[in-house]
């Protein structure tokens, strides 16, 4: 084991102890913002006959429903590994019929790929945990893979366009979608042909990042004890209502502060 020297490295030394214990280390990462143009939108058998006497269609919303992400290691380049990822987004859609008539909302489903490379570090020992089942079936591998974890973090895209189009001559519609992502659709992504399409344009913030569970030496200062009594539920619901703050920002919007004025000495920025 090595030394517990935190003390003489220059830390105050009001911890209790030095303890191991086994973290994830990030060993590289990146970020990224990707501007995804002309995405095709892909509709269950059920939505697709009404894109296809829609007279137009705006976006509502999208968001992020799966990644599913492949970790392999680049030839000749010791400890990287190519990162590919496959996005799949929920868009949601108000269709037209015609101009004056109420909406109908409709959902979609729209793909992206995306590949990065990043530095993971070298590993060559198999792990093997006692909360596994030691039985493996023909084909499995032994103990946990030794390449490194990926992580991606994605916050909710931004639909910057969206477009219904003609297709002429029709096409055929075939996308291949996990079971996991096409059960929550209603309806059947089955190959069809169409005559009218959605492409929408994205855009979408990430981080990507590749980690290891390491053993690790981290100061230790106290049990973590909660110091907040749980409060107790009452049945009342004139109760429970008291509890709630009064909205004062709901009915006085913040002023900026004097911090976002971009001139200083200007006095008709409006700050105060």
């Amino acid at each position: 084991m090595p030394d517990n020297n935190f003390a003489a490295q220059g830390n105050c030394g009001n911890f209790k102890e030095a303890v191991c214990i086994n973290a994830g280390r990030i060993y590289d990462s990146c970020s990224d913002k990707d501007c995804i143009d002309h995405l095709r939108v892909y509709f269950p058998d059920t939505a697709q006959a009404k894109i296809e006497e829609a007279s137009s269609v705006k976006c509502r919303n999208v968001q992020v429903i799966d990644v599913l992400m492949d970790v392999e290691s680049v030839p000749f380049n010791k400890g990287f590994y190519s990162v590919d990822m496959t996005f799949y987004f929920a868009v949601q859609l108000d269709v037209f019929q015609l101009p004056c008539l109420t909406p109908t909302a409709v959902d979609g489903l729209a793909t992206f790929n995306k590949k990065v490379i990043l530095y993971g570090s070298e590993g060559n020992v198999n792990v093997f945990t006692s909360d596994t089942s030691s039985s493996c079936n023909p084909g499995c591998n032994y103990g946990k893979d030794v390449t490194p974890r990926a992580t991606v973090q994605v916050v909710q895209p931004i639909c910057l366009s969206c477009k219904l189009l003609d297709c002429c001559p029709p096409r055929d519609c075939a996308i291949s979608i996990p079971m996991a992502v096409a059960g929550k659709f209603d309806g059947c992504f089955r190959p069809m042909e169409t005559t009218r399409v959605v492409e929408v344009t994205l855009g979408v913030f990430s981080i990507v990042s590749l980690e290891r569970i390491v053993q690790m030496m981290i100061p230790v200062y106290d049990f973590s004890i909660p110091d907040k009594e749980c409060v107790q539920t009452n049945d009342d619901p004139c109760e429970l209502f008291k509890r709630i703050k009064f909205p004062v920002n709901e009915f006085f919007p913040p002023r900026l502060n004097e911090d976002d004025c971009e001139v200083e000495d200007d006095d008709s920025c409006g700050c105060n």
